[in-house]
């Protein structure tokens, strides 16, 4: 990498940690060096600008780090008060940086000041001031962020409640769906091409349609029936659901609406979960579900909740983990023999007590919400694969999200997970041993969903150290006599299971990768690069892809005439470095700098379309784009395959050669799971626009500065073609 380097320009995330050498016989400010009236200012500015990502008690969250406690200080002791200023006015709010005005950033760095200990004084703070943040904070003994907060709440004036404010939870719109028929195990076992009633569009996760209405001969003339605009903020990535003509659909913030799908005409609303609760995730919904008369939904602060799919009231609400210990949920779940599979996020926080310690996929009863069973990602000490940790207390296993929804084959009575990495990011920062697995992370699970055991698993990377996540689709597809399961993750390495027998098949580098310098073609286990094995606290790694994947949540499509997977990939690079974590309770995180440059031999382009052969894994066809591309991959019957981007454009190519056949410009960046539907013999097309969410927003926002797009815009707009005269 060093030629690539010289003459690049680094696009920096994380502003790298500058070692401040303090002179012999130095003095500490005698007094504070911000008002307490600026502090307030700056807490009410944090709740309303920061805490969505970071959380109201400033403990961070998925990518968002801790703002207060061991971690933060670790991390800024040797760093000054301008240099955090500079970092928050270039960098927040993440959904529209560079927006906070000189004074907002001086309130908001006073705060922060004030959560790690800081005196108040009775000089103002200037955001140009640069003091040496280990000279004015009080560490934190326990470490812990949560008693950092309470150290900010204590010293406002008036006290505020830490919970962000927000419309209250309840139903806000009345009305009733006419006609409904309740969804039985069939209709999900065989749907009807009409209908969209899961993620991906069936149990397969193929993403594809039997509808053929819309053609390559067509598409030329598709319009727009109607748009929607829909709840504004957080990260919009849903999928809209379809049943008998109504659209069921998540908008930020756990906001549920019925939709009638041929006029867009609202039904009924119910926001479940009270306006800004946020827990391990984006603050994303990517998709509900439907089974006989409810719609599930997993809100973002861990609950699972049970609406009555007719009229929109609550059933029941139950909590899957405790929000107030990180967990939360970015996807919702899937329906299989009449139990409802739920994952889970937010397992990067240390939990000293034992029932919070782990992660898991958990069945309920759809009547009741009541827990039929649970499957633990992260092996403890003692039970199968508790030794894979080493020497690592349960305490300190921390990952093993299950944040994309999984799959299943009802033919084997399998459903299909992919787990998340191991917590922290880096090996060093987790203090993990060269040769842990750290089992289930970064593995494909294959479990009986009528008791959650284990059926087998193959774990993709064993003790992953860059973020470079193994959590997403799994696309079940029969090839010949061999049942195969594929699945990409961040490495852009494209799988290939048996998914009877769990066995390494084949796999393809989709685009370029160095992370990993050795490859077993018979077992498929992957060696990392001698340099990445060797690290250190604040050492920079140097690799690609970046976090930004790779392959991230926009899934995949099966377009099985052409026998292709037509994949969204991103091509980007990063340099990371492990930050110290303290190995306490309600530590942990992902504690990792991050800073993204453009992938060499792209000439810019960062988007990248390409179908793959499911027989050879030869690519087949494939183009780039500056953008990246933002939703899944919906192909159809008539050979259509649509996607959309990060420059508004919503797209159909043909599938078979990847030839842009029909596009229009939407409102803002193109974001979701596109579907189809029909209603009374007419074919639509359904995507939705959106803001927010994490590295697939993150690394454009940081290299793709030309690429402009409204900072507002969430909406669902639906397609189809003009009346026949």
């Amino acid at each position: 990498m060093a030629g690539v380097k010289s003459g690049r320009v680094l696009a920096v995330l994380a502003i790298s940690a500058i070692t401040l050498s303090i002179a012999a016989g130095r003095q500490a400010p005698s007094g504070g060096i911000y008002t307490a009236e600026q502090a307030d200012a700056g807490r009410q500015a944090y709740q309303a600008k920061c805490a969505s990502c970071h959380l109201p008690d400033l403990r961070g969250s998925n990518e968002a780090p801790p703002l207060a406690g061991g971690n933060f200080q670790n991390t800024w002791k040797t760093r000054t008060t301008r240099t955090l200023a500079d970092r928050i006015r270039a960098t927040m709010p993440a959904n529209n940086p560079g927006t906070l005005g000189q004074e907002e950033v001086a309130n908001i760095v006073a705060f922060l000041l004030r959560a790690n200990g800081a005196p108040a004084g009775s000089q103002p703070f200037s955001s140009t001031q640069a003091t040496l943040i280990g000279d004015v904070v009080i560490s934190n003994a326990p470490g812990a962020p949560a008693q950092a907060a309470q150290t900010a709440q204590a010293g406002a004036t008036p006290a505020a409640p830490a919970q962000p404010s927000g419309s209250p939870a309840g139903q806000t719109v009345m009305g009733e769906v006419k006609n409904y028929v309740p969804v039985t195990d069939d209709m999900l076992l065989h749907p009807d091409p009409a209908d969209w009633l899961m993620v991906r569009g069936n149990y397969q996760a193929w993403n594809h349609s039997t509808l053929s209405q819309i053609t390559r001969n067509n598409v030329k003339d598709l319009r727009l029936a109607w748009v929607w605009a829909m709840n504004e903020g957080g990260a919009n990535e849903p999928t809209p659901l379809v049943h008998n003509g109504i659209i069921y659909i998540a908008n930020t913030d756990n906001l549920v609406q019925a939709l009638d799908g041929r006029t867009g005409e609202l039904i009924w609303e119910n926001r479940v979960r009270p306006a800004g609760q946020q827990g391990g995730g984006t603050g994303a919904t990517r998709n509900i579900t439907i089974y006989q008369d409810k719609i599930f939904i997993a809100t973002t602060d861990a609950h699972l909740i049970a609406l009555d799919a007719r009229a929109g009231k609550m059933v029941w609400d139950v909590t899957i983990a405790d929000n107030n210990k990180g967990f939360g949920n970015s996807s919702g779940p899937i329906v299989i023999n009449g139990k409802v599979l739920q994952g889970l996020s937010g397992c990067d926080r240390y939990k000293a007590h034992e029932n919070e310690q782990g992660c898991y996929i958990t069945a309920f009863d759809p009547a009741s919400g009541k827990v039929l069973w649970r499957f633990n990602t992260i092996a403890r000490s003692g039970t199968p694969a508790g030794d894979s940790w080493g020497k690592i207390p349960n305490m300190l296993r921390a990952g093993g999200e299950t944040w994309i929804t999984g799959s299943y084959d009802p033919e084997l009575n399998l459903t299909y997970w992919g787990v998340a990495q191991a917590k922290p990011w880096l090996q060093v920062s987790r203090g993990a041993g060269v040769n842990d697995q750290d089992l289930y992370t970064s593995s494909t699970l294959a479990l009986h969903p009528d008791d959650g055991t284990l059926a087998w698993y193959f774990q993709h990377v064993a003790n992953e150290t860059l973020d470079m996540d193994e959590v997403y689709e799994r696309v079940l597809v029969d090839v010949g006599d061999l049942k195969a399961a594929f699945t990409i993750g961040k490495a852009g390495i494209l799988w290939k299971l048996d998914r009877q027998a769990g066995k390494f098949v084949d796999a393809k580098e989709t685009l370029f990768q160095n992370i990993f310098s050795g490859f077993d073609k018979q077992t498929g286990k992957l060696t990392y690069r001698p340099d990445i094995v060797e690290q250190s606290i604040g050492k920079w790694i140097d690799v690609c892809p970046s976090t930004e994947g790779g392959h991230n949540w926009q899934a995949m499509s099966y377009y099985p005439a052409g026998g292709l997977l037509i994949i969204p990939l991103s091509q980007s690079c990063m340099e990371m470095s492990g930050r110290k974590v303290e190995f306490v309770d309600g530590s942990g995180g992902t504690a990792g700098d991050r800073r993204f440059y453009e992938m060499p031999g792209t000439d810019g382009n960062v988007g990248k379309l390409a179908a793959f052969d499911v027989k050879t894994l030869k690519e087949v066809w494939s183009w780039q784009q500056r953008p990246s591309f933002l939703t899944a991959v919906l192909s159809t019957d008539a050979g259509l395959a649509f996607v959309g981007d990060l420059d508004r454009y919503f797209r159909a190519v043909d599938a078979n050669t990847g030839e842009t056949v029909w596009k229009t410009r939407l409102g803002t960046s193109v974001q979701g799971f596109p579907v189809t539907f029909q209603i009374d013999g007419k074919q639509y097309v359904a995507v939705t626009t959106g803001l927010g969410g994490g590295s697939p927003r993150v690394v454009p926002r940081t290299i793709l500065p030309d690429v402009h797009h409204p900072q507002n815009g969430n909406a669902l707009y639906v397609f189809t073609l003009p009346d026949e005269k």
